[in-house]
């Protein structure tokens, strides 16, 4: 019995937050701990956004992580308490608190600015995410979809795949146009060319067709008649693709589509046989 009461002394004695064996134990508790939380505080706000699309998508996710970010605040400052050196340390550094924090604030006034912006974005919301903006860049004018708001950056993507990523308070700051509303990102269109002795409304249907099997009637936004001469007409097929990167595959296939099709339904006219473009 006396054995085992030593045993036990001694294992207390060695995760005693002053001894460096506990220190790093505690440590470790204290990290599974934050992971835990953040993790869970995640799952969370998923299943909330899959259980309610009507919810601002743009502020749920910038208030987790500015929840995560508490929670790692929170655990490092009750670890730091719990420690004797590291609450010691924090007693003889108080003194400079005000000059540290005057220096970190200067070197760190970007940083910091991103984040009073992101702050910013998140109450006053003049964008959410996947709404479409033109901003200004180095490059020139751009247009592209908000992917991701973040603590310090804000991420668009624009209609030809690249990613253009700004800092919250840049994008705070200036002007931008919201085109959620007009914009449509992955619009493209196909002109047929046709006698003008072929039966256009006929050549209008068949496109329409066309194009609603390969993406969708709701798709497609028409055949239009843009130009007649004297030998032909000039029709335009528009339609909107469903991504950048599927577009020229997409227009591949119409065109192929379009030749077999027309020259199935007899409409290649002479002296003007149909061609596409």
């Amino acid at each position: 019995m006396n054995e085992l009461q030593i045993g036990e002394h001694d294992v207390l004695s060695t995760l005693r937050p002053d001894s460096l064996i506990g220190a790093l134990v505690y440590l470790a508790v204290f990290v599974i701990v934050a992971m835990l939380l953040s993790r869970g505080l995640r799952g969370a706000v998923h299943a909330v956004l899959t259980r309610h699309a009507h919810i601002d998508r743009t502020t749920i996710i910038f208030t987790q992580q500015l929840a995560s970010a508490f929670i790692w605040i929170v655990m490092l400052i009750l670890y730091a308490h719990l420690i004797p050196v590291l609450r010691a340390m924090g007693t003889a550094l108080l003194a400079g608190a005000s000059i540290a924090s005057v220096v970190i604030g200067l070197a760190a006034q970007s940083t910091l600015g991103n984040l009073v912006a992101g702050v910013a974005i998140t109450i006053y919301r003049p964008f959410r995410l996947g709404d479409t903006l033109q901003m200004a860049s180095p490059t020139g004018t751009e247009i592209g979809t908000v992917e991701m708001i973040s603590l310090g950056y804000t991420t668009l993507r624009t209609p030809d795949g690249r990613l253009v990523v700004l800092p919250n308070s840049v994008a705070a700051s200036q002007v931008m146009i919201n085109l959620s509303q007009t914009f449509t990102p992955w619009q493209m269109s196909i002109t047929i060319r046709i006698s003008r002795e072929a039966d256009l409304e006929a050549v209008r249907r068949l496109a329409v067709s066309v194009a609603a099997e390969a993406v969708g009637e709701k798709a497609v936004a028409g055949c239009f008649l843009t130009r007649m001469d004297a030998a032909s007409a000039v029709l335009e097929l528009r339609l909107q693709a469903p991504d950048a990167a599927s577009r020229d595959s997409l227009r591949s296939r119409l065109l192929a589509a379009l030749v077999r099709r027309f020259a199935q339904a007899g409409l290649d006219v002479a002296p003007e046989p149909a061609s596409f473009c």
